[in-house]
C-alpha cells in the first residue's frame, strides 16, 4: 500500500524558490570561498597566458605588433654599434704604427719619426743618439716597404747583410752604417758628424730605389 506524501516531506523536484535558496545555502559553505580564485591568483594566470602566447608564437595583435618593432630596432642597434666599433678598431690599426723590435727595444715610431728624432738629437748636440735613431729610421723604412722581415733579436749586421741582398747597389754602404750603430750603441764610443753623415746618406739613397719581394732578417 502507498502512502501518501506528508506536509513535512519534501517535494522530489523543487520549485524556482526553493532550488534558488538551496543553492544559496549551498554556495554559502566556507569550502566555497577558499576554492575562488583571488586576485594574486588571477594575476599569475593572466601573466603565465601571456608568456605562454609569446613563446608559442601566438601573441595578440596588438603585442605582436610592439613586440615586431622593439625587435626590428633592436636589430638595428646592434648593427649600427658593431660597425661603429668594427671602423674604430680599423682606424686604430691604420693609426698607430706596429710595435717592432729594433735591434733589442721595441720601436712604435714610425721611419718619418725616427728621422725626425734623430734631427732633434743632432741638433742639441747628442750625435750618438743622432747615429742610433737614424739607422733605426733606416731599418725601420725598410721594413715599412716590405723590403726586410724583422724579427726579435735580430742583430744590425744580420739586418745589413738581409737588405744588401735585396739592395745590392748599397750592400756595402748598409754594412758601414750598420757598424756605425754598433760602435756608438754596443761599444759606446762617442758620435761624430761624419758617422751620421754616413748612416743618413746611405738612408736617404735606400729611399730613393725600389724594393722588390721582402726577404727575412736571419
Amino acid at each position: 500500500m502507498i502512502r501518501p506524501l506528508s506536509d513535512e516531506v519534501p517535494p522530489l523536484t523543487p520549485d524556482g524558490d526553493q532550488a534558488r535558496r538551496w543553492a544559496e545555502h549551498e554556495l554559502s559553505d566556507p569550502a566555497y570561498a577558499a576554492a575562488h580564485p583571488t586576485a594574486i591568483d588571477r594575476i599569475a594566470q593572466a601573466v603565465q597566458q601571456f608568456f605562454t602566447q609569446l613563446f608559442n608564437g601566438s601573441p595578440d595583435a596588438a603585442w605582436g605588433a610592439w613586440l615586431a618593432v622593439l625587435v626590428a630596432v633592436a636589430l638595428i642597434v646592434l648593427i649600427v654599434l658593431a660597425l661603429v666599433f668594427s671602423g674604430r678598431r680599423r682606424l686604430s690599426r691604420r693609426g698607430a704604427p706596429t710595435a717592432t723590435d729594433l735591434f733589442g727595444d721595441t720601436e712604435t715610431r714610425t721611419a718619418a719619426q725616427l728621422r725626425r728624432a734623430a734631427a732633434s738629437a743632432l741638433a742639441r748636440g747628442e750625435v750618438a743618439e743622432a747615429v742610433v735613431l737614424r739607422f733605426r729610421a733606416l731599418a725601420r723604412g725598410l721594413v715599412e716597404r716590405g723590403a726586410v722581415e724583422l724579427v726579435p733579436g735580430a742583430t744590425v749586421h744580420a739586418f745589413a747583410r738581409t737588405a744588401g741582398r735585396v739592395l745590392p747597389a748599397h750592400a756595402d754602404a748598409l754594412d758601414a752604417a750598420a757598424a756605425a750603430f754598433d760602435d756608438v750603441r754596443y761599444l759606446r764610443r762617442p758620435g761624430s758628424a761624419e758617422l751620421y753623415a754616413r748612416v743618413a746618406e746611405v738612408d736617404d739613397a735606400v729611399q730613393r730605389t725600389p724594393v722588390g719581394q721582402p726577404e727575412p732578417v736571419r
